[in-house]
């Protein structure tokens, strides 16, 4: 009867975070069980022949061919089932295309997981729910780190005015006005919810108001947005996790004290800056620890990934050990990680870093979606149809009005500014996802934290499958900008480093420290000093210009590889190969503009003078000050010409090794 009973525990799905909760103990004693019972067996039988005469059998248990104990291998069979599972549905997702370009990935996991979740009820079984620890310290991080680890650094730099604006203001925004609206309803008579108080409606908007990075991707991915929105929208996403964390634990220590004074207001904020400057600061801390360590790893590359998912993970959980935001410190230690990492470590390493952390985040998404759908059916819910409705319109509302409002505001400091359609594009991109869900199940076990779970499960179904599955037809109604696919080029590249350091050169004689000003001070202490710490070997000192050149030419051969095409050559030369080669007659020289050694000093001292005059002129008007820099301007240009045409002239050969050290010269040759 116990076999029997264990084979109709057979379908039963299992539950992640039980398998590091169940103790070794009890592995062994289902390991021991049937030893025990052979033991016992035998023991008896060796003690009855004192009681029986000596001419009776002795009867002794056969040795079993076949046994079955399936609670032995009871989790992690159930695990591996629900990952096969994932899988599949990914797979077939891909396979059928009509179904790929009407309804996004997401709303198709979360349909699963309702039918999962449907036929463990009917099977009177209780099905797996999605616990707080499971998501946060389990599923949640890979997803982070890959979008983290693979930021488009330049361009969340730019718009980085923008995204904390949208991330820390809006969801302040959010919070409040959800909060204090659904207060509001709660006192009317009809909705019978007098006993819900303020700073729980506040709990109750502060956790339905952030924007769920998991969500996001798996919607905006899929239609290609341009790259300017889906940074906006992506971007506010990760950040607005510290204003979430700080808001819900502050609401939550509020209702439990029952008054909020001037004190508690002022620590509040005080405790935002604690929880996303810290948050950063481990994860910077971390990557630094990491970019370090992968100096020493030239003798043993095996390990090299080990200790970018390691390090990621420690900088998470040592975040989440003071109630960090965790988010932000995995994003930047990701940041800071990479371009270190990628030049200590080999080639098969990094190609293992990428696919592992595609496999990784696409696996745990995929988990979290059904997983979302199975703790829907499993409840329990408290549906209250007034809190409910007004809950969903007025995450709608706050929302358009947020990004309306702070967009007027933000138009006014930008130079591309946001359109009416990006304006769109970013209000009903603004998802919900199970970040809300985790947080929501956190409350207290009661009747309003059922009540809330039930309005927070209908926002993230309405926002993921009404909104995820519209927005592709009206990005395309509204002739939105896609995203384009292009290889940037060597030449791209000189290009965006010249205006660089001409824009940062303009803004010297302006005398204005902007973007360009701190960024080109950053960039300077990165190739004085921090190279030289955390890059081993040569390419410490290897300009950015040759080290962009080498992952091209690394790129294409890639490709020539993946597309089995030997016949066709790359279209540029190595640097080695260059210099490998000798030429039967001296080419000629390209005419270079230069200037004399006395003429550059005297353009120094002319712009340095000037400089310092136009920084003590603190009150005078911008057109004097551009009247003031024309007629230096011509001069600066000319200078920056001349120094810009260095990174286009490779040196003569000073040496026989066949790397190139420097792709530059003095002036004066």
């Amino acid at each position: 009867m116990a076999e029997l009973g264990s084979a109709r525990r057979l379908p039963r799905f299992g539950f992640l975070l039980m398998l590091l909760l169940l103790p070794g103990s009890s592995a062994r004693r289902d390991l021991s069980g049937p030893n025990d019972t052979w033991r016992t067996a035998a023991g008896s039988a060796l003690e009855e022949p004192h009681h029986r005469t000596n001419g009776s059998a002795t009867h002794k248990k056969a040795f079993p061919v076949l046994d079955f104990n399936y609670e032995h291998v009871r989790i992690p069979f159930e695990i591996s089932l629900w990952i096969l599972l994932a899988l599949f549905m990914k797979l077939g997702f891909h396979i059928i295309p009509r179904v790929s370009h009407v309804v996004p990935e997401s709303c198709l996991l979360i349909f699963v997981g309702l039918l999962v979740g449907g036929i463990i009820k009917a099977m009177h079984d209780k099905a797996p729910i999605l616990d707080t620890k499971l998501f946060f310290l389990y599923l949640l991080p890979p997803i982070i780190l890959d979008a983290g680890y693979f930021l488009p650094i330049r361009l969340f730099t730019e718009n980085l005015g923008t995204i904390l604006v949208f991330a820390v203001v809006g969801t302040l925004w959010n919070a409040f006005f959800i909060g204090g609206m659904m207060f509001a309803i709660c006192q009317i008579e009809v909705a019978h919810l007098g006993g819900v108080s303020l700073l729980s409606c506040l709990l109750f908007g502060s956790i339905v108001s952030a924007v769920d990075p998991v969500a996001v991707l798996a919607v905006f991915e899929e239609i290609h947005i341009n790259e300017l929105l889906y940074i906006l929208v992506f971007g506010e996403s990760l950040l607005n996790d510290a204003v979430t964390v700080v808001l819900y634990h502050l609401f939550e220590e509020f209702s439990h004290a029952g008054s909020v004074t001037m004190g508690d207001a002022f620590l509040g904020v005080l405790s935002f800056l604690v929880v996303s400057l810290g948050g950063i600061l481990a994860g910077v801390v971390y990557g630094i620890v990491g970019a370090f360590t992968s100096r020493f790893t030239s003798h043993s590359r095996v390990i090299e990934p080990l200790f970018v998912f390691l390090y990621s993970y420690m900088a998470y959980l040592s975040a989440e050990v003071f109630h960090l935001s965790g988010i932000m410190s995995l994003i930047a230690c990701g940041v800071v990680m990479r371009p270190y990492v990628e030049a200590n470590i080999s080639h098969k390493s990094y190609t293992t870093i990428k696919y592992f952390l595609k496999m990784w985040s696409s696996v745990s998404e995929t988990l979290i979606f059904i997983f979302l759908g199975v703790s829907t059916v499993e409840g329990p819910h408290n549906w209250n149809w007034l809190f409910v409705v007004f809950t969903l319109v007025l995450c709608l509302v706050s929302r358009v009005l947020g990004v309306v409002g702070l967009t007027f505001i933000i138009n006014k400091f930008r130079i591309v500014k946001l359109t009416k359609k990006d304006q769109f594009i970013v209000a009903y991109g603004g998802l919900r996802g199970a970040i809300a869900f985790s947080l929501g199940f956190l409350l207290p076990d009661d009747e309003t934290k059922h009540m809330f779970l039930t309005a927070i499960i209908t926002v993230i179904f309405f926002t993921v499958f009404v909104q995820g599955m519209t927005i592709r037809p009206l990005v395309e109604l509204l002739a939105v900008k896609r995203k384009k696919e292009s290889r940037r080029s060597i030449n791209e590249e000189i290009h965006t480093q010249f205006l660089d350091h001409l824009l940062t050169g303009i803004e010297d004689i302006c005398g204005h420290y902007g973007h360009h000003h701190w960024k080109d001070k950053l960039t300077r202490f990165n190739e004085n000093y921090v190279k030289k710490w955390l890059i081993s070997g040569e390419r410490s000192a290897e300009p950015q210009l040759i080290s962009f050149y080498n992952k091209l030419e690394m790129k294409q051969a890639m490709m020539l590889v993946e597309s089995n095409s030997s016949a066709r050559l790359p279209t540029f030369a190595s640097a080695a190969s260059l210099q490998n080669v000798q030429p039967k007659e001296a080419a000629p020289r390209r005419a270079i503009p230069s200037i004399s050694k006395t003429r550059e000093e005297e353009i120094r001292k002319i712009l340095r003078a000037n400089l310092q005059k136009t920084r003590q002129r603190v009150r005078r008007s911008w057109r004097t000050v551009v009247s003031c820099s024309c007629g230096l301007l011509p001069i600066f240009l000319s200078w920056c010409f001349s120094q810009m045409s260095h990174y286009l002239t490779v040196p003569a050969k000073r040496q026989e090794t066949p790397s190139v050290r420097k792709v530059w010269f003095e002036p004066g040759q």
